[in-house]
This record gives structure tokens, sequence and C-alpha cells, in this order.
């Protein structure tokens, strides 16, 4: 997991072939006014999802991981406090992956909560479970996902 502000993402290009393309999204003035609903940037390889929500209580929710996308998620309005734990501790997988959706879910609790404000992002790798949408309030934010394989 990374947390960190878009003045310092061109420190991550390296890391993935997609993040360049991902970041020059969201760095976009008009993000706030997008639609909510999914945005291709690059065919399979970088597309966005505009999303918002009620946030909802940390009783009873699911971590979530992804094995064919990395996860960009920045902060448009609002505070999402983000649970992280290393996949490699979950122990309580609560489905099966589902390869459509690229998602499986663990009921483990996080290790660490990190409260992630307007204007910062968080990048979760397929090793890293998450829980995000944590809020007494209401949150949008854009996710990037980043194709792990950038050949697809």
């Amino acid at each position: 997991m990374i947390l960190d502000v878009l003045g310092n993402a061109p420190m991550y290009y390296g890391l993935n072939g997609g993040f360049a393309k991902a970041f020059e999204f969201l760095s976009r003035g008009d993000l706030g006014e997008l639609e909510l609903g999914k945005h291709e940037i690059d065919g399979d390889r970088v597309f966005a999802v505009v999303d918002e929500a009620q946030g909802r209580s940390k009783e009873g929710a699911l971590m979530e991981t992804h094995r064919k996308y990395i996860d960009v998620q920045l902060i448009l309005e609002g505070t999402d406090e983000m649970g992280w734990k290393p996949i490699s501790q979950c122990t309580q997988p609560a489905d099966e992956y589902n390869a459509e959706g690229d998602a499986q879910m663990f009921a483990d609790a996080p290790d660490v909560w990190t409260p992630v404000q307007a204007g910062m992002f968080a990048i979760f790798f397929p090793e890293d479970a998450h829980l995000p949408l944590v809020s007494d309030g209401r949150i949008r934010k854009v996710i990037a996902k980043v194709a792990v394989d950038q050949s697809v």
C-alpha cells in the first residue's frame, strides 16, 4: 500500500507501465464533474471508476483483494478511513475469488486504519487486502484500475 498526494505521483510511474496514464487522468481538473461509473483510459489496461457513496461503519465490513488490477483510489470529497492488511496474513475468506469481478472478500480485521482525505490517494496492489468506504459522511472518489499485466 502507498499513501500520498497527487503532486508526488511521478515518483510511482516506474512501478507499472500504466501508472503514468492513470495519474494523468487523476490529475484532470474536471474530475468532480465526471459522471459516476466507468471511464476508459487505455482499454482494459487502465480505466477509472467514479464512485460516490455514504460511508459505512467498520463493523461487519469485508476486506477486498484484487489479482488482475492495482487500485489507485483518489479521494475527491470527504474522508475515507481505509483499512489495510497484507493478503498473506488474511485467513478468513468470505467467498471464492471472482475472476469476472476481479475480487475476493475476507472477513479479517485490518491491521492498520488510515484516514485518506480529499486530494490524497492510496495504491493497493494484489498483495494488499483493503477495506475502503469507512466514514460517517459522504465520499466521492475516483478509482483508477491499472492492470498488473500491461500486455492485456
